[in-house]
């Protein structure tokens, strides 16, 4: 493979780490107080489910949020924060690749109609599959580092 200035490993590092860095900033710009205290991330997903074209979402929702609405939030904020740590990091990588895969379809099902948000979610998860096939934590990782999931 051939590149520009960087190594083909180190620019899927590049890509590993701006994911990261996506995650992390998706967990710092979230209203904490309005999450834990007052329960608007989750409120505000509820609705959305509640109006959902597909009964699924809606009784999916119902089973496994709606009964569980402060854990559920502190679910999705700290999983933000620990995605966007372990892709920084470099540190149980395929973990992290594919827990944020599947959040992202989790959010991409949830959103469907909305067209502003689809676009994150596609790519999202479409930089989490080429990072995990690709094996994005050979350089510039934790996991490179102390020798493990090479």
């Amino acid at each position: 493979m051939q590149t520009i200035w960087l190594s083909g490993a180190e620019w899927l590092a590049v890509l590993r780490i701006g994911l990261g860095l996506w995650w992390l900033e998706s967990w710092r710009h979230k209203d904490k107080k309005g999450w834990f205290e007052r329960g608007t991330g989750i409120a505000w997903a509820a609705d959305v489910a509640g109006k959902h074209r597909w009964p699924f979402v809606r009784s999916g929702f119902d089973k496994v949020v709606r009964p569980r609405p402060k854990l559920m939030a502190y679910v999705v904020v700290y999983a933000e924060l620990a995605l966007g740590l372990g892709l920084v990091l470099g540190f149980l990588t395929p973990v992290a690749l594919i827990g944020g895969l599947l959040l992202n379809l989790l959010y991409l099902v949830l959103m469907i109609h909305d067209w502003a948000e689809q676009g994150q979610n596609a790519m999202m998860a479409l930089i989490s599959l080429v990072a995990l096939f690709a094996m994005a934590w050979q350089t510039w990782s934790l996991d490179a580092t102390i020798g493990i999931l090479l």
